[in-house]
């Protein structure tokens, strides 16, 4: 008989890991994680799980790399995963909004884009997520008006990308509630209550998707029988 190839199981670390674990502890009779590894155990063994970042789980599913995985809505997004999305599992539920200061005045992105282009000056938002920010810019009326189908430029400490230097995305590793004013006019980030903005000074001027943990499938191991059925 045919071996069965395992299922590769790709799962969040981080803020969703905990109630992950919950999920795989409801489903599987033993759950087993060594201290100070990535590596998972079930107590089934044609599954083999492996902890990683939600931010890279979508790409990996996407490319093969594991056959299914849980990762957040907005990291599908962010990352153009070519991946089945097979169920919302309803819970690491965020916003990813645009956030500004309280001191300023505008009542949206788009206000901002169209003030910052009447004074000549250079509008910088900081965000981890590129190409959600890229694509919420270029979608603002001001944007369209200004500078058309120009790709806003995107900055990172190896590469700069996109011909507009007029709007500006900057890479985030972290910490981004923490850059405005001194370091940009305004950040995309996400957010479960809204109170670490307000901490850090911040408003909410846009909203510009709801998130939660997805179940998410490679497309082609979806056809495999024998995995699906696991």
């Amino acid at each position: 008989m045919k071996k069965i190839a395992p299922v590769k199981f790709s799962i969040p670390k981080g803020s969703l890991e905990e109630a992950t674990f919950k999920i795989l502890e409801e489903s599987w009779t033993k759950v087993r994680r060594r201290p100070r590894t990535y590596r998972v155990f079930l107590d089934d063994p044609d599954i083999k799980v492996k902890m990683l970042r939600p931010q890279e789980i979508p790409t990996l599913v996407g490319d093969g790399l594991y056959d299914v995985g849980i990762t957040g809505q907005d990291w599908v997004n962010e990352n153009k995963a070519d991946v089945e999305k097979l169920l919302d599992l309803e819970y690491g539920k965020i916003k990813l909004v645009i956030a500004i200061p309280d001191s300023y005045r505008y009542k949206s992105l788009d206000d901002m884009i169209l003030a910052y282009a009447k004074k000549k000056k250079i509008l910088r938002i900081s965000s981890e997520y590129l190409t959600n920010a890229s694509k919420f810019i270029k979608k603002c009326k001001s944007y369209k008006k200004l500078y058309g189908s120009k790709d806003p430029q995107i900055v990172t400490p190896w590469l700069r990308l996109g011909t507009n230097k007029n709007v500006q995305i900057h890479l985030s590793f972290g910490a981004t509630e923490a850059k405005p004013p001194d370091d940009v006019d305004a950040i995309m980030d996400v957010t479960e209550t809204g109170t670490t903005l307000k901490q850090n000074q911040l408003k909410i001027v846009d909203t510009v998707m709801e998130s939660s943990a997805h179940l998410i499938a490679n497309k082609k191991s979806l056809k495999d029988k024998q995995k699906r059925q696991k």
